[in-house]
């Protein structure tokens, strides 16, 4: 059955590398183009990593995640923003999803934090905070990544360096350092997607720090970060990163089968990450998982998701851009096979 998930990349071409686990133990792992240590962009496969940072900090009593944005943030409460709270953000129903307007432009911007961070401080609602949910494609870590920075009295990409990728011993950045330039897969578009790539491929996007999307990993650490969250925030080498208690509030449900008004689709969310369940509805973590998986999809380019029950991690990083839907559909029909193929073990 792995052998299929394997011919399913290999159909849609370029760089990839995958990874499943059960427990320790590697059930699948391949690569393509690369090897074991490049890095990969990881667009919104970096938002559990920025969530779990919030998390972080309210287990250390440092926020809580009913406090308003402005009480850490005062500029943010302007404009009829005052009453949207941390947790309205890390569960997309703070009502504000762009602060340019629109996502592309939202997108565009992703490179400079300055602008970003003014944008998401000078945006007007959508929809009152907490009534609807609508996926916060890029402005969900510039707006949490100023509260960590404002809180923490530390960079986002610093914070999360120091008491995330290091304690838990992964490969992997918010903010790529040069040195590493030379190791990073370009992103190649299909379908028709040019803007992406040209996007992310500027020296200036992948040395940025965008909360939201700009993690560069490798699928093994990528791996380690979900092991640790299923180890109750051990950390494969035995190291406690998070208490078990602040992994279970970041996966308890905030929206159950609701229409995503940006995505236009029916989801499931917890405390910044996306759940299993729902069946038959086309999304990254398959048409087919169960309700107690959890991860994130990366706009079709790339995808995680970890199963508490079986000890399970699927990990595919890849560099192909394509449209939207093609991208989601891929996702999906990928993430079914290596369903079934666990199933099969």
């Amino acid at each position: 059955m792995w052998q299929r998930v394997k011919e399913m990349a290999d159909r849609r071409g370029g760089v990839y590398s995958i990874l499943a686990l059960r427990g320790d133990a590697v059930a699948a792992e391949w690569r393509r183009g690369c090897v074991n240590d490049s890095l990969f962009y990881c667009f919104s496969v970096t938002k559990p990593v920025t969530a779990m940072a919030v998390h972080l900090l309210a287990e250390r009593g440092l926020l809580r995640l009913d406090d308003p944005i402005w009480r850490h943030w005062p500029d943010y409460g302007q404009l009829g923003k005052a009453p949207i709270t941390i947790r309205q953000v890390l569960t997309h129903r703070a009502g504000a999803p762009f602060s340019l307007g629109h996502p592309v432009a939202d997108m565009l911007a992703v490179g400079q934090w300055d602008l970003s961070v003014r944008a998401a401080a000078r945006a007007r609602p959508r929809y009152p905070a907490g009534e609807v949910v609508a996926y916060h494609v890029v402005s969900f870590g510039f707006i949490l990544g100023e509260v960590i920075r404002r809180v923490s009295g530390r960079p986002v990409a610093r914070f999360v360096a120091e008491e995330i990728f290091e304690p838990i011993g992964m490969d992997a950045s918010l903010e790529l350092p040069a040195a590493d330039l030379a190791r990073i897969v370009p992103l190649r578009g299909k379908g028709g997607n040019l803007v992406t790539p040209r996007v992310v491929n500027r020296p200036a996007v992948r040395r940025a720090v965008a909360p939201a999307a700009s993690m560069h990993t490798t699928a093994q650490s990528l791996a380690a970060f979900y092991r640790t969250l299923l180890a109750g925030g051990v950390a494969p080498s035995g190291r406690r990163v998070f208490a078990s208690e602040t992994v279970a509030a970041a996966l308890v449900p905030s929206s159950d089968g609701e229409i995503d008004r940006t995505l236009r689709q029916r989801q499931r969310y917890s405390h910044g990450f996306q759940l299993g369940g729902l069946p038959g509805v086309v999304r990254g973590i398959g048409t087919t998982s169960p309700r107690s998986a959890f991860g994130h999809n990366g706009s079709g380019v790339c995808g995680v998701w970890a199963e508490p029950r079986e000890d399970l991690v699927f990990v595919y990083l890849s560099d192909t851009a394509e449209l939207i839907q093609p991208g989601l559909r891929f996702s999906a029909t990928l993430s079914d096979l290596a369903w079934q193929a666990f199933a099969a073990d």
